[in-house]
């Protein structure tokens, strides 16, 4: 090969091709605040995925009894608000950019955290191997509230997966619903 022969060495990539590794943005997106009502049904899904792996590592990991982390935490919003916003704090303490004493932090918050979880668990009375929903208090000239009762769920990962699924599909209707009431000539609700 001559030296004004420009192709690469056999050992040497070629720089006019862009793996597929390479297609996407170089800097992940940054941790964001989560607003669980604002959620699209595709990102509802991600969120309640990512959320689900990273409480089983968070449990795992730290040996968190049921009192602070119970296995039914996705069917009651203050379990699910409150470990969000830990997971975010996790996310942003441990980023790479961050300085090195941000880990110290989110453990001290953890602290702060753990309690605040024992408390909400104690409020709502989920349990081990049994849930019921949050029990709310009816101020007056409200209707009463229906009766709250436990249901033994003998599966905590199948009834996981149902709730996103129905979850996801109660904001997909909600989406269409939405689509459907815009005026097809302007894109505008009427």
């Amino acid at each position: 090969m001559n030296e004004n022969d420009t192709a690469p060495e056999a050992d040497e990539p070629d720089l006019d091709e862009t793996p597929e590794e390479f297609d996407g943005p170089l800097i992940p997106e940054p941790p964001h605040p989560i607003n669980w009502n604002l959620l699209t049904a595709d990102e509802a899904e991600a969120e309640w995925l990512e959320l689900n792996k990273w409480v089983n590592w968070l449990r795992t990991t730290y040996g968190l009894p049921a009192s602070v982390v119970p296995p039914f935490w996705h069917r009651h919003p203050e379990l699910v608000w409150e470990l969000s916003a830990l997971h975010l704090h996790w996310l942003a303490a441990y980023d790479s950019e961050q300085n090195a004493s941000a880990p110290l932090g989110w453990h001290r918050d953890f602290a702060d955290a753990r309690q605040r979880l024992r408390d909400w668990v104690a409020a709502c009375g989920t349990r081990l191997d049994r849930d019921r929903p949050t029990r709310q208090t009816v101020w007056p000239g409200e209707d009463p509230a229906e009766p709250v009762e436990d249901r033994i769920i003998a599966n905590r990962d199948e009834d996981f997966v149902q709730f996103v699924l129905d979850d996801v599909a109660a904001r997909k209707q909600a989406e269409d619903e939405f689509y459907a009431g815009l005026d097809p000539a302007t894109g505008e609700l009427p």
